[in-house]
């Protein structure tokens, strides 16, 4: 008598369960999908699949060098001054070092700690004649730009969150580049606009000692910069000489929402713990004076203290139209860009490829399922049927992974569909046909089905494994399309060795524990 353990049977009623449960939404409308819980949600298209927008991002990561060499010159200033120290020929000397020169030899030992700490990651060297130098090595400056780049990624990501993009993919390529796809998306030039600026926003107080007239003639203090303004439209001043010093920092907000005031739209900030404390001493400290407001190196408002703010929160007006009020918000809430990104490449796929694209991949799945079901009737009669029913099971355990898991299929993963339907049946034939050997040698038949399935499971496991590591190695170094292919291959091959060693095997001996033939079907 075929004896199958019970456990087993429950084991694979219970995945069957699961597979039919969560491959079931893609049978059903994205309109009752959207309305099922999020763990219940059907397997992602891809931009070749449903049509979207394709943008390639470059880094610009000459910016980062540049600016942390500038950021590094305001911290020696600044440090120079407060010690009240003499010096001269402060600036960035070539593409990575900073110079200085102490006048005094009696402040060299003394301020030689001061400004050795102000960055630990540069070479540091003081000369006979008192210049400082710092210089960054080639390693300094690739790790420099490897955490702007990582940083770039991680902001392009809130951005796109924040703007409801359903299912958008972005990775990184390369040492500098960013790819983002956005199914769905049929015009990108409202993304660009948004990727492409760096919104780093910060405060400043406004250098009153100098107009911006004689900023152009030439007299503007080392302290202070001059930067267009957004007014000028309105009729206010189009450019303010501002303080170089940071009074407060992007960084430090926690929500920027749009809102209206006066019936005009603004944006409304909020600052965390530590920089509403420095907003309100800022403003403590300079009641009277203008407060720029700046957004990329441009002075969006320069509204007069007129008391200070510790609330820690305040209001941006700009002239802003509704729709620049909300893009602001977005942009202040998911952070500020360390570097300008480029557009590269820009490709819009329309859905009628896409559409065709489903088409053509479901027309060759169907084609590749009847053909394998005939083969499988044909040579193995009865218990070919009874792996065609593992092939089926084996595709809704495939559809389901890959909805748990949330993965977005592409056309190359389509390809990985219909390869994996070769495969599952590919351990059916190993099996059948050892069984078939082994009844030839006068095996009975439970023997000969219980020889089938053990000798022939050690060439079907090395088999899988040889094509799980062939999955692995092109997720690992492929990209986009390729990566798609290999998780859908990888999983295809759990699943084909799940259903084909557990699943055929269950069904084989309920057939003959009901069936009771005298000799295999084959």
């Amino acid at each position: 008598m075929a004896h199958f353990p019970k456990w087993k049977i429950i084991l694979v009623a219970l995945v069957g369960l699961a597979g039919f449960i969560w491959s079931a939404p893609n049978l059903l409308p994205r309109e009752t999908t959207d309305r099922m819980p999020t763990w219940l949600q059907p397997v992602s298209l891809g931009l070749d699949l449903q049509g979207g927008s394709y943008l390639l991002l470059e880094v610009d990561t000459g910016y980062v060098v540049r600016e942390h060499l500038s950021s590094l010159v305001e911290s020696i200033r600044s440090t120079l001054r407060k010690e009240k120290v003499k010096y001269a020929d402060l600036g960035v000397q070539g593409k990575d070092a900073v110079k200085v020169r102490i006048l005094e030899a009696a402040d060299r030992d003394r301020i030689r700690p001061e400004l050795r700490r102000l960055d630990p990651q540069a070479a540091f060297d003081v000369a006979d004649d008192g210049t400082v130098t710092y210089r960054y090595d080639e390693q300094a400056l690739r790790e420099r730009i490897n955490q702007a780049v990582d940083q770039s990624l991680e902001i392009v990501r809130r951005r796109i969150d924040e703007m409801g993009t359903r299912e958008p993919s972005i990775q990184r390529q390369g040492t500098d580049r960013i790819v983002v796809q956005l199914p769905g998306v049929k015009d990108p030039d409202h993304i660009k606009t948004l990727l492409g600026k760096t919104a780093k926003l910060t405060f400043h107080m406004v250098d009153d000692s100098t107009s911006p007239e004689e900023a152009r003639a030439g007299r503007l203090p080392p302290a202070s910069m001059l930067l267009p303004s957004v007014e000028s439209e309105r009729g206010l001043p189009a450019a303010y000489v501002v303080r170089k010093r940071v009074e407060v920092g992007g960084d430090m907000l926690t929500d920027a929402q749009a809102t209206f005031q006066d019936g005009r739209p603004v944006v409304s900030f909020k600052f965390s713990a530590a920089g509403g404390k420095k907003f309100g001493d800022a403003t403590r400290e300079n009641v009277g004076k203008q407060l720029a407001i700046v957004l990329d190196d441009k002075v969006i408002s320069a509204p007069r203290v007129n008391e200070p703010i510790l609330g820690g929160s305040g209001i941006i007006s700009g002239g802003f139209s509704v729709q620049q009020a909300k893009d602001l918000s977005l942009l202040l809430r998911a952070g500020a860009l360390p570097a300008p990104l480029n557009v590269l490449e820009e490709r819009t796929v329309g859905p009628d490829l896409g559409a065709d694209s489903i088409k053509a991949g479901a027309i060759a799945s169907g084609l590749g399922l009847i053909l394998v079901v005939a083969f499988m009737v044909v040579i193995y009669g009865t218990l070919g049927w009874l792996a065609n029913v593992a092939l089926v099971l084996n595709l809704v355990f495939l559809m389901a992974l890959l909805s748990m898991l949330g993965a977005t299929l592409t056309l190359p993963g389509i390809a990985g569909v219909v390869l994996t339907m070769g495969m599952a049946v590919d351990a059916n034939v190993l099996i059948y046909e050892r069984m078939r050997e082994e009844g030839r040698s006068g095996r009975p038949l439970l023997s000969a089905v219980r020889a089938g399935f053990e000798r022939a499971f050690a060439t079907i496991l090395d088999a899988n494994l040889t094509h799980l590591i062939a999955a692995a190695l092109l997720y690992a170094f492929g990209t986009g399309p390729i990566k798609g292919f290999a998780v859908t291959l990888g999983i295809g091959i759990a699943t084909s060795l799940f259903t084909a060693t557990m699943v055929t095997r269950m069904m084989v001996h309920l057939w003959i524990a009901v069936r009771r033939p005298k000799a295999l079907p084959l």
